[in-house]
């Protein structure tokens, strides 16, 4: 949630930091502003917009060309509100009442009230109802007690300010200089040629375009920035930190649209490609026919995943919903106990963490705060922490002792698509060579998966071209109120996780329940006017989920069901169902889920929805 964009050097600011904030539009927000800067004692000048991005850009374009030439230095944002409504007034960047001081924040400054009763004391008025405003301000207050040193203004204010943030700092008095800092909020600072220039993102997505070399900001570093010099860091105890760089590989053409209408569709039929760049190098035949797993994370830490018997899984949303598969899947081939917890709720309720333990957070954005508060806890315990991520580079990734990125690609979406399936594909591979590792799964087995897995991008694309007609059993479902989604199995999440989908872009309320729960309660809402999607592909409890059915049927509920190809006695029952290939029922998910995300797709286009960026949803809930 939130967007920081950052720019300083020899070129005009405004065009990149428009740019910039249209590319993490994705992430959320439901306002968006500038401040630019270029001579010496120049007032700001500061544009802010309620609502999208083309709104501010309009407001830019009235700077004349020449001016906006001068204007080499610049800080943007996108904001998803959290204190005050979405307003121009409320929007960032955000002044000090001074006007030496401009400020972007992402995050949430927890003791902003007394703060700003303090400040009000020492003169300072406020004109938003942010917590940003009071942060800008107190920088301020140190900024003018300190002889205008704004590195060690920032460092004083955010010693005493409690909570997360970014921050990208500009001060009047010198165009040639800025400021970040961050704490449980990411901030990414790309590095120019011969350190000429400098750009700065909430995650890497607009730097790329510039530059491949970034310096990812730690918890509690700050950063002082200016052109001709390298960036120098320091701690909140005003030490010198350690600058990293690294190189970040995005491939530019993953940010566009690609001929899609919406990323979201894009993303959708991207995953069978995403599955296997999933697996390229880790699931390997031999020249002997036979299958074998390479995980890194295994070879390097096998005595202590070996030795686990307790394995918690901490995430949110639908990474939680993955959480729950792996459960399944590290049970049935490991035999060791796994629990799935909210992240947000296991940080808070003392869990019990032992130091065999191993903990995997799966976050698809790697900056979910909750998920990352939730892993320092399990690393305070001296648990392992294995990271199960889509964005290199990010805070979980470098927070966890070891694990495996998903490498699906950038996904826009504010509704997670191609991140599901990929973090049910490492959790199986997980599962399968850790399984093997231990003797728990027989050979033969393990080579049965191993084999339908290569499968699955192939058969991906044979549900894929179903979308017509999905699209078509959508506009029977537009009218819906209400939807019921039932599975039984490893299917039980995918029905968390399409009544998740539908919810999110369709503002249509769903619910997910396993099949058989249904009679404890759920039933008495079935009617003619509740769709009910149920998953009843061929497993171990096909005929009881049959039964499901006939209960549902016989109270004239209208069913659609994502059946196994070929099975006619289903066929029979029910008016409407989308088949999917035969495939090993710990496998079924990453196809059953398929025609759910399509289903959601279309309902919310017929609609007329903005698929993309669901209201009131981020992409990367960076924040509580």
């Amino acid at each position: 949630m939130c967007g920081i964009v950052g720019y300083i050097g020899h070129q005009s600011a405004a065009p990149i930091l428009i740019k910039g904030l249209h590319q993490l539009e994705y992430r959320g927000y439901d306002s968006a502003g500038i401040a630019l800067s270029g001579k010496e004692q120049q007032a700001f000048h500061l544009f802010k917009a309620k609502g999208k991005v083309s709104n501010l850009e309009a407001k830019v374009s009235s700077v004349d060309s020449a001016e906006s030439a001068s204007l080499t230095t610049g800080i943007g944002h996108t904001r998803w509100a959290t204190h005050g409504e979405p307003s121009e007034t409320n929007a960032h960047p955000h002044l000090s009442m001074s006007g030496e001081l401009a400020l972007v924040h992402n995050g949430i400054i927890e003791n902003y009230q007394l703060l700003k009763e303090q400040l009000s004391g020492y003169g300072y008025q406020f004109k938003s109802q942010t917590d940003t405003e009071v942060l800008v301000q107190l920088i301020d207050y140190f900024y003018q007690k300190n002889g205008k040193q704004l590195m060690k203004a920032v460092s004083q204010a955010l010693n005493k300010a409690i909570g997360a943030y970014a921050i990208v700092v500009m001060e009047q008095s010198n165009p040639n200089h800025l400021v970040a800092a961050r704490k449980a909020s990411p901030l990414v600072i790309g590095i120019g040629k011969d350190n000429e220039e400098f750009f700065l993102g909430s995650d890497a997505t607009p730097l790329v375009e510039y530059t491949h070399k970034v310096i990812y900001l730690d918890d509690e570093q700050i950063a002082d920035i200016q052109p001709g010099t390298a960036v120098t860091i320091t701690n909140l105890d005003e030490s010198l930190a350690n600058v990293n760089i690294k190189d970040v590989d995005i491939d530019i053409s993953a940010l566009s649209k690609g001929g899609f209408p919406h990323f979201m569709q894009k993303e959708i039929f991207e995953q069978p490609h995403c599955i296997e760049n999933s697996m390229r190098g880790r699931v390997i035949q031999r020249e002997d026919g036979l299958y074998e797993i390479k995980l890194s994370a295994l070879t390097n830490f096998k005595a202590k995943l070996i030795r686990a018997r307790h394995v918690i899984i901490v995430a949110c949303g639908t990474s939680w919903h993955a959480g729950l598969i792996g459960k399944q899947l590290i049970e049935e081939m490991c035999r060791i106990r796994v629990e799935v917890e909210y992240a947000s709720e296991f940080r808070y309720r003392n869990p019990v963490i032992e130091k065999d333990d191993v903990v995997i957070a799966i976050s698809q954005s790697g900056e979910t705060a909750d998920t990352l508060a939730a892993i320092q806890l399990a690393k305070s315990e001296g648990a392992l922490v294995f990271g199960i991520v889509n964005g290199v580079g990010s805070s979980i990734a470098r927070a966890a002792d070891t694990g495996i990125y998903i490498h699906v690609g950038p996904e826009i979406g504010v509704a997670s698509t191609k991140a599901f399936t990929g973090q049910i594909t490492v959790l199986t591979m997980l599962a399968l060579a850790l399984g093997n590792a231990l003797g728990t799964i027989s050979e033969e087995k393990f080579q049965n998966i191993c084999s339908q897995l290569t499968t699955i991008p192939e058969k991906m694309e044979m549900v894929l071209k179903q979308n017509d007609k999905i699209e078509q059993l959508s506009e029977r479902f537009t009218y819906a109120k209400n939807f019921l989604y039932l599975g039984r199995g490893y299917n039980y999440p995918v029905a968390l996780e399409g009544a998740l989908k539908l919810k999110e872009i369709s503002y249509i309320h769903a619910e997910g329940y396993p099949a058989a729960e249904m009679k404890h309660g759920p039933i008495a809402l079935v009617d003619k006017e509740m769709p009910i999607v149920t998953i009843a592909t061929h497993d171990e409890l096909y005929h009881k989920i049959i039964s499901n059915m006939q209960e549902v049927q016989s109270r004239n509920g209208s069913i659609l069901a994502i059946i196994t190809e070929g099975d006619d006695e289903v066929k029979r029952m029910v008016s409407e169902y989308v088949e999917i290939p035969s495939i090993h029922s710990c496998l079924v998910p990453l196809l059953s889920v398929l025609p759910m995300q399509l289903l959601a797709y279309h309902v919310a286009v017929k609609k007329g929805l903005n698929v993309d960026m669901p209201r009131n949803l981020a992409k990367s809930v960076t924040v509580e």
